[in-house]
Parts: C-alpha cells; sequence; structure tokens
C-alpha cells in the first residue's frame, strides 16, 4: 500500500487499512511503517520541464561539464527578490533597489548598479554576466543593451533556478529576514539590508565552489531538477 502512492499521509494509510478490515491505531501504524524502512518527509517541489527543456539542460551542462571554478568565479550575477511583511506591502530588491522590475527599468539597474559594481569587482577584466530567463532578461532591447556595452551573456536554460548559486545565497537571505521578523516596510528593508552585508566571501565562495558538482548532478539526472 505504502509504495504504491509515496505521497500518501498516515491518516490516508490507516483509512485504506481500516477499509481492508485491519483496525489499527495510528501510533501502531507509524511504527510498523518506520520498521519497514520508511521515512516521513515533506515533498520538495521542483519545477516541471518538459522534455525540450530538459535536452537544452543537459546540452548546458555537458558544455560546462569542463569549466573550473575559477571559471564560474568569473561571473556577474544579479538577481531579484521578493519579500513580504504580514501587511499588504513588499519590496523588489537587487542589492538595496526596490522597485517593479520590467524591461526599462531593469536597464537602469544594470546601468546604474551593475556596470559600478563590475567596474570595482573586476576592473579592467573581463567577465561573464549571467541571469535567467526572466522577461525582463530576455528582452530584445535588454540584449541590445548588453551588445551595445561589450558584455558576454552565459546562455541559460530556461525553468533553472537549481542551477543557479546565487539562489542558496538568497535562501540565507530568506531565512535571516524570518528570524528577524519584521512588521513594517522599513523594518522590512532594514532587515534586508542587514541580512546582505552578513554574507561573508567565504560563503559565496562555496556556493560557485559548488557549480561543478551541480553540473556533475544535472548529467546525472539527464537534465531533470537536481
Amino acid at each position: 500500500i505504502v509504495e504504491k502512492d509515496r505521497f500518501q499521509t498516515l491518516w490516508d494509510l490507516r483509512k485504506q487499512w481500516t477499509e481492508s478490515g485491519v483496525e489499527t491505531s495510528r501510533a501502531t501504524m507509524y511504527r510498523c511503517v518506520q520498521e519497514m524502512g520508511y521515512r516521513c518527509r515533506i515533498p520538495q517541489v521542483k519545477l516541471l520541464l518538459n522534455q525540450k527543456q530538459r535536452q537544452k539542460r543537459l546540452t548546458w551542462a555537458t558544455e560546462k561539464q569542463h569549466w573550473t571554478v575559477a571559471q564560474w568565479s568569473k561571473r556577474e550575477m544579479p538577481k531579484c527578490l521578493k519579500s513580504s511583511v504580514k501587511y499588504p506591502q513588499s519590496v523588489m530588491v537587487w542589492g538595496a533597489m526596490s522597485a517593479a522590475v520590467n524591461a526599462a527599468s531593469y536597464q537602469e539597474i544594470l546601468e546604474h548598479f551593475m556596470l559600478p559594481s563590475a567596474e570595482k569587482l573586476s576592473g579592467d577584466e573581463d567577465f561573464i554576466f549571467q541571469h535567467d530567463l526572466a522577461p525582463a532578461h530576455s528582452a530584445k532591447t535588454t540584449g541590445k543593451w548588453f551588445t551595445d556595452h561589450g558584455i558576454t551573456v552565459l546562455n541559460w536554460p530556461a525553468n533553472s533556478p537549481d542551477l543557479n548559486p546565487i539562489e542558496n545565497l538568497w535562501d540565507i537571505v530568506k531565512r535571516k529576514l524570518r528570524d528577524a521578523r519584521p512588521n513594517t516596510l522599513d523594518e522590512l528593508k532594514a532587515a534586508i539590508e542587514a541580512s546582505w552585508a552578513s554574507i561573508t566571501p567565504q560563503q559565496c565562495h562555496r556556493l560557485i565552489a559548488s557549480m561543478p558538482r551541480c553540473i556533475e548532478a544535472v548529467i546525472s539526472a539527464k537534465g531533470f531538477p537536481t
């Protein structure tokens, strides 16, 4: 019964057992399931990928299979994070930028925030810019902006947040925000800035260093979410 549907709860199992004429308590059923080697887990949510998307992920990972940590470290990775308080207010951030992000505003962010940051971090060295396929990122005008500025953009497969190490960084920020428990929009902004400022270079390096393992995981999964 358990193996027919791994998403069943103990109450679902108990109901089936009762209907088949087997009366048992929830505690007894839990112990039996444990003794059989099963454990209760919350299912992890994964993006649903079609065959074409999986193939593109696999091709992408294969192309990057021999990239070194040093190569991954040359990327610039912006990201937008939306976090809400208990009131109907929210703030969209890029670093410390609050706005609704469309193609035009995204290009303004790139112009006024990304470029100065890139110059500070990379100096005169070339770097590869990475972002996902959000509408603001994949707009033709955004592509032209990068071409006009002579910036190379890393090709990125659709629906693949699991490939981006900065997602783990945002998870760290979100956990810190939960601990801070902001109640107002100003408190939320302050908590985001404090959480971001607390991230260390060592944490960033560990996330970047995980990319070769991530690539191998995608190849092993044949393009499915990792």
